[in-house]
């Protein structure tokens, strides 16, 4: 997740990755607005009595399983379930909530997605230094200037790299410490992606569970004021 650079070079580019704390837990990306997600997560599982919103199970996040309402007569009952109105207002804020940790995951998922590649890149880079570091002849290639502009450089041989950790932060390794970190860096994020997809699969049917909930308590409440009032069944 690093860029590699030559020492007295210009950077190849902007700092990309997070911040000093990559380097300490292997430059794991973070989450955008992860704060404010942990806060939906946090009243999420504080409106875990109400049956609808969290049948008591939680999901990969911690984030309360939406339990299906199969006795709308007995689940209206339940303390708190004055109103239909109010049922549906709840389930509404809840399947809200769902839809914001949805948006969360997906930009993770894709800024994960993107950095995969560049870890691999950087890790074919590092293997071609490798096996040129005990040349006499210099390596030619081209390293990025500004955007769509690429300068020509000759790199002598050299068994050290700088990888950019972010917040313009760049530390010098050795190419097998480089490449280690990078290996680990690779396993980490394409671990993070198996689990984002099985967090996205797992919010996908709470977003399903909550809106047949939803229909059913609107169907119940319907019935009932046609109970109510029989002339509106009257044709």
């Amino acid at each position: 997740m690093g860029q590699w650079a030559v020492p007295g070079l210009p950077p190849p580019h902007p700092p990309r990755l997070a911040s000093r704390s990559a380097r300490r837990d292997d430059a794991q990306p973070r989450l955008t607005g992860a704060r404010r997600a942990c806060t939906v997560r946090s009243q999420m599982a504080a409106a875990g009595g109400n049956e609808a919103a969290a049948g008591g199970r939680r999901g990969p996040l911690g984030i309360p399983e939406a339990a299906f309402v199969e006795d709308v007569d007995s689940f209206m009952k339940q303390p708190g379930n004055e109103t239909a109105d109010v049922v549906l207002k709840k389930l509404d804020e809840q399947y809200q909530k769902y839809k914001f940790l949805e948006l969360n995951l997906a930009q993770k998922k894709r800024r994960l997605k993107s950095q995969i590649p560049e870890i691999k890149q950087t890790l074919e880079i590092l293997k071609h230094m490798q096996k040129k570091k005990d040349s006499t002849h210099p390596m030619e290639t081209r390293f990025l200037l500004a955007d769509n502009l690429y300068c020509k450089a000759s790199v002598p041989p050299t068994d050290k790299v700088c990888l950019w950790l972010g917040a313009n932060v760049m530390l010098e390794y050795d190419i097998d410490e480089a490449q280690a970190l990078l290996e680990k860096n690779l396993s980490t994020a394409t671990k993070n992606l198996d689990l984002l997809e099985e967090d996205l699969d797992f919010l996908r049917d709470q977003f399903t569970t909550t809106e047949v909930n939803m229909a059913r308590v609107y169907n119940w409440d319907v019935k009932r004021r046609n109970k109510q009032d029989p002339s509106k069944n009257k044709a």
